[in-house]
């Protein structure tokens, strides 16, 4: 058991009922990294910054500093290696500004997000919905997408789920059903999830 996973539910006791679907993400997308796949994160809102978060927190250094392998130090050379850390690749969907708003205006704004998960999303690579309600209509579209194209689809959520939770193939559901609430929680959730990445990937 990940001692992030046991800290944060130390910290949040309201969390344990996430613990089993933290790690049925956290297997999934060790599976997908592990296969040279990359990770697609959706969201509204405070939602679209916290793709921006979670893409942050796993592209550097989180709780360490993941210096670079011997092989890559001598490929790069040792000046430019040592300014450079160890990183998984994660794409937050709604840095796309140009294009969510031109698809906006030429044709559907409900259809932004699932248009950058065709145009990006390989079979392999994986999905992250996040929706409070679980309800948000171009998140959903944007899970049908990667659920056709066979990325690994996964949701965050409040406690409900609404359609979200049938859609994806793992749900975290927070317990709470206010937006701000479920906010507050999405945040140790996901720090918690890119610490047992990192501590899988570069330790």
């Amino acid at each position: 058991m990940s001692r992030y996973l046991e800290s944060m539910t130390r910290r949040y006791p309201a969390l344990e009922v996430c613990r089993e679907d933290m790690l049925k993400t956290h297997t999934a997308l060790c599976t997908v990294f592990r296969g040279g796949g990359k990770l697609l994160v959706c969201g509204n809102g405070g939602s679209a910054a916290d793709s921006s978060h979670i893409s942050a927190e796993l592209l550097k250094g989180f709780g360490q500093t993941r210096p670079l392998s011997e092989d890559w130090r001598n490929r790069l050379g040792h000046e430019l290696a040592a300014k450079l850390q160890g990183a998984l690749p994660v794409i937050p969907l709604p840095a796309f500004e140009s294009l969510l708003t031109a698809f906006a205006n030429d044709c559907d704004s409900l259809f932004g997000f699932a248009q950058l998960v065709w145009g990006l999303g390989v079979e392999g690579d994986a999905l992250l919905c996040i929706s409070t309600s679980g309800n948000s209509e171009n998140i959903l579209r944007a899970a049908e997408v990667g659920r056709a194209t066979g990325l690994r689809t996964m949701g965050l959520t409040g406690e409900d789920g609404g359609s979200l939770k049938d859609l994806v193939e793992v749900c975290i559901r927070v317990p709470e059903t206010e937006v701000y609430l479920i906010q507050e929680y999405h945040l140790p959730v996901y720090h918690c999830l890119a610490l047992m990445l990192e501590e899988t990937f570069f330790t």
